[in-house]
């Protein structure tokens, strides 16, 4: 929880810093919209793919790890999804903060990469959590 409430105050901060003058911000719209284009579409096809695994998991295994399948899937697209509009929204702030000297860029790159970092962290050990959560409740009811 640590990680992921971090993950988040850089997020905050990262967010807040300069996206610099018009010409900018546009570019960086077009460059938003296509990244989001790409995870949609990435996502929809393994969504649709995830499903299907997560019954034949669910019919063949048990349905806990059925579950503790779409609990892994949907922290790894919730780190990946989160990363990249962070990635992609630093990147403009990144460019506008280097006209203030490489150490103003570099601190904010270092921390717009490092959220992608904390929520793949924290969003993995929160599924390992879950995941012993649910196998301890089902081997002490079982």
């Amino acid at each position: 929880m640590i990680a992921l409430a971090y993950g988040g105050l850089l997020t905050r901060w990262v967010l807040a810093a300069n996206p610099g003058n018009e010409t900018m911000a546009r570019i960086a719209r077009a460059i938003q919209e296509g990244a989001a284009a790409y995870l949609n579409r990435q996502y929809t096809t393994i969504a649709a793919i995830g499903v299907i695994l997560a019954l034949v998991i669910t019919f063949a295994v048990n349905w806990e790890t059925g579950v503790l399948y779409v609990v892994g899937a949907g922290c790894s697209a919730l780190a990946g999804y989160v990363g990249m509009n962070v990635s992609v929204r630093a990147n403009v702030r990144t460019a506008q903060a280097a006209t203030g000297g490489l150490d103003r860029a570099l601190r904010l790159a270092f921390r717009g990469g490092a959220v992608t970092g904390l929520f793949v962290v924290g969003l993995g050990l929160l599924g390992v959590t879950i995941s012993y959560w649910v196998g301890n409740r089902s081997l002490s009811s079982g």
